[in-house]
């Protein structure tokens, strides 16, 4: 199946998250109630809700998107060239240009979204966002009613499976054993917080982002046995 999917035909993305207030004290009481106890399972006893919140941003409830970065492949004449391009800024405003961007450039039926994890984090953390604020879901992220195979997404990490699903890689390693530079030299996940309450450096966070979108589309060159990019094919645009 993967051979028969055209690599322009891909649009590649990734989103970088962070808790959606700096501060646990920056919640209301109920927020911090609900908090406490949607994280009960995940914390170790001696750990307060407050000590873990700086990991909120996984969680869609008590999260906020601050990237979403795309990719996509323009093959003219065998010469290829891979773009990249990040919405940021006001998480609506951010959530609505990528919906515009769905529906306006990538709407066609033989279009797919592809990312690593994309079935468990992103795609899943974009939809319930929009619904958070009230906007409408493109139908190329909605998967409600549909059968497995009519769902447009490919994630690379469901692909690396092999159907096993108590399998977890992450695109460090993924990269690391596959031979592809690695884009994790400069930040991590744990730090974007950091970074964008503190700090306030948003373009660190898109240049993180979209090195992850090229790290994604150079694994799914790999899975289908195709030369990875060279930095003279990488536009960011």
């Amino acid at each position: 199946m993967l051979d028969k999917i055209h690599l322009q035909n891909i649009l590649f993305l990734d989103i970088e998250t962070v808790p959606e207030v700096h501060k646990f004290s920056d919640l209301d009481e109920t927020s911090q109630t609900l908090f406490a106890e949607k994280t009960a399972y995940q914390r170790k006893e001696d750990v307060s809700p407050e000590e873990f919140y700086q990991r909120a941003g996984i969680w869609a409830e008590f999260g906020k998107i601050v990237c979403i970065s795309v990719g996509y492949f323009v093959i003219k004449n065998d010469v290829r060239q891979f773009r990249t391009t990040s919405f940021f800024g006001d998480e609506i405003k951010i959530l609505q240009d990528f919906s515009n961007l769905l529906q306006n450039h990538f709407a066609s039926p033989q279009i797919v979204l592809c990312g690593h994890n994309i079935k468990e984090f992103d795609l899943p953390f974009i939809g319930r966002r929009m619904i958070i604020h009230g906007l409408e879901i493109p139908s190329k992220l909605n998967a409600i009613g549909k059968k497995p195979w009519e769902i447009p997404h490919l994630d690379t990490m469901e692909l690396w499976k092999f159907g096993d699903y108590k399998h977890f890689t992450s695109l460090k390693l993924l990269t690391h054993i596959l031979g592809i530079p690695s884009p994790k030299d400069d930040i991590d996940g744990s730090q974007v917080a950091e970074i964008f309450y503190v700090e306030n450096d948003i373009d660190r966070i898109i240049i993180y982002c979209e090195k992850d979108v090229v790290a994604v589309a150079q694994v799914l060159l790999k899975l289908k046995r195709q030369p990875i990019l060279t930095e003279n094919e990488l536009f960011s645009v």
